[in-house]
């Protein structure tokens, strides 16, 4: 196993600079594809950050005007009681 090792290894250093310049390239390319996966990644990531605090921003809202109407209609409810109007 060795040697077979070794003769790969052997081999990789007799590539023609032909061969050489095609490996760069392909690693180069595969350092930019892997650039874009994670720039992608993040951006996904920014973006459901966003639409979670929108979300959250949005039920807070839909909260405190739920909660609004609650207490007016409570303090018009008190009202009629205590001016003696009931129906």
């Amino acid at each position: 196993m060795l040697a077979i090792a070794g003769l790969i290894a052997l081999g990789a250093c007799s590539k023609s600079p032909a061969d050489k310049a095609a490996d760069n390239v392909r690693a180069a390319a595969d350092n930019a594809a892997d650039n874009i996966e994670a720039a992608a990644d993040n951006t996904a990531s920014n973006l459901q950050n966003q639409a979670t605090a929108i979300q959250n921003a949005a039920e807070n809202r839909a909260d405190a005007v739920r909660n609004a109407a609650d207490n007016r209609a409570d303090r018009m409810e008190s009202s009629n009681r205590t001016s003696g109007n009931h129906h």
